[in-house]
């Protein structure tokens, strides 16, 4: 993680840091931890645009502050219907779409992340898992040339 987020640093658009106590107030608020990759992230920065800046940028980390359930940031419910209570939004990618974690599974540690198509979402079928942590997610986003990666697989 050390590599990427100095990356962020250098080329992208970070905002300040997140405060111990901004990630514990966040903890209590989604009542889950974040994982290894999401608290390195956290620390350095709490949000940040890759490529081109927040209006213009495809790639969006929200902040803390800024992370909901899935099913309420894309279909404003609480309804189970409409998607997994366990399913977090981390990264805005434009026009209502999303990618997302699964605090549910937690295989080796980490979360593993989803993209969520807003127009079918909360279809599995459509919400399939991209990455099997953030860390992994952010080295191939980055690597990207500001593309969607997993739209080509």
């Amino acid at each position: 993680m050390d590599r990427l987020l100095a990356e962020i640093s250098r080329r992208h658009f970070p905002e300040a840091p997140a405060t111990l106590e901004q990630i514990a107030a966040f903890e209590a608020r989604v009542g889950w931890k974040l994982d290894v990759d999401l608290r390195a992230f956290y620390l350095h920065c709490n949000g940040a645009a890759l490529f081109r800046p927040r209006l213009d940028a495809n790639y969006r980390i929200l902040s803390l502050g800024e992370i909901r359930r899935a099913r309420v940031a894309i279909r404003g419910s609480e309804d189970e219907a409409d998607g997994p209570a366990s399913w977090y939004t981390l990264i805005y990618l434009q026009d209502g779409d999303y990618v997302l974690t699964d605090v549910a599974r937690q295989a080796k540690g980490p979360y593993p992340v989803l993209d969520a198509f807003h127009e079918t979402f909360p279809d599995p079928a459509h919400t399939r898992q991209i990455a099997d942590s953030f860390g992994e997610f952010l080295e191939k986003a980055l690597a990207s040339g500001n593309e969607y990666f997993w739209l080509d697989e």
